[in-house]
């Protein structure tokens, strides 16, 4: 993993923020342009820090995999295509425009998996009576005696963007507030002063390297 987050720093950034979609939101029997055209304003997954919630426009680099919904037709309707996704050929060239569209500019890779995540016991069943048992959404749900969720489609991502800027510098304030002084662990641990100090300046310079036009990022956007 460390290996795999070196591959989408650079200029100065080490850090790479997770974000997930567990489950896919996908209705059954509805493919894949569906789905995305149905999420042009807002991706479809979530930031899995327990920092604030955080709306990403952007992002420096990043790594998209979907898993268990390709088995669906990449597109749904003849004739003429409702949308550049469903003029797609695959799932992955739809992922892969998706993905162009809401992050242009952005070095970016994507990875369409047919295998879904299997969630049989003793995975836990804390899914919505919405869910069917392959994971997909239903227009009722379902009732107490249904069976459990079998496997879900799953979205996952790992992404350099601005939002590690907010949550390194509330990080750095955290640490910089009074009460961290009376951290007797620090002292116990044999952290010194001054190595506490230069760490600090040092996560308020990684900070600075994911602010929104930044010079890192400015010298990226003439390379491109």
């Amino acid at each position: 993993m460390l290996h795999f987050a070196d591959s989408l720093t650079f200029s100065g950034r080490k850090v790479v923020a997770a974000w997930a979609a567990l489950p896919f939101p996908a209705l059954s029997g509805s493919s894949l342009p569906d789905v995305l055209s149905a999420h042009q304003q807002d991706v479809p997954w979530k930031f899995l820090s327990s920092w604030k919630e955080q709306k990403v426009s952007c992002c420096f680099a990043q790594s998209v995999v979907l898993r268990g919904i390709c088995q669906e037709k990449a597109t749904s309707c003849p004739g003429q295509p409702r949308s550049p996704l469903h003029s797609c050929e695959s799932p992955e060239q739809v992922l892969q425009q998706y993905i162009h569209t809401q992050f242009p500019g952005a070095f970016s890779t994507s990875h369409v998996l047919q295998q879904p995540c299997h969630t049989r016991p003793p995975f836990p069943q804390f899914f919505s009576p919405l869910l069917s048992r392959r994971g997909f959404l239903l227009d009722k749900a379902q009732g107490s005696s249904s069976a459990a969720v079998e496997s879900i489609p799953v979205l996952a991502a790992l992404q350099s963007s601005p939002v590690l800027h907010w949550l390194l510098s509330g990080l750095c304030r955290e640490l910089r507030a009074p009460r961290a002084r009376r951290w007797s662990s620090f002292c116990t641990a044999g952290l010194e002063h001054d190595d506490f100090q230069e760490a600090l300046e040092e996560l308020r310079s990684l900070a600075q390297c994911y602010e929104p036009g930044s010079g890192a990022s400015e010298d990226e956007a003439d390379s491109d």
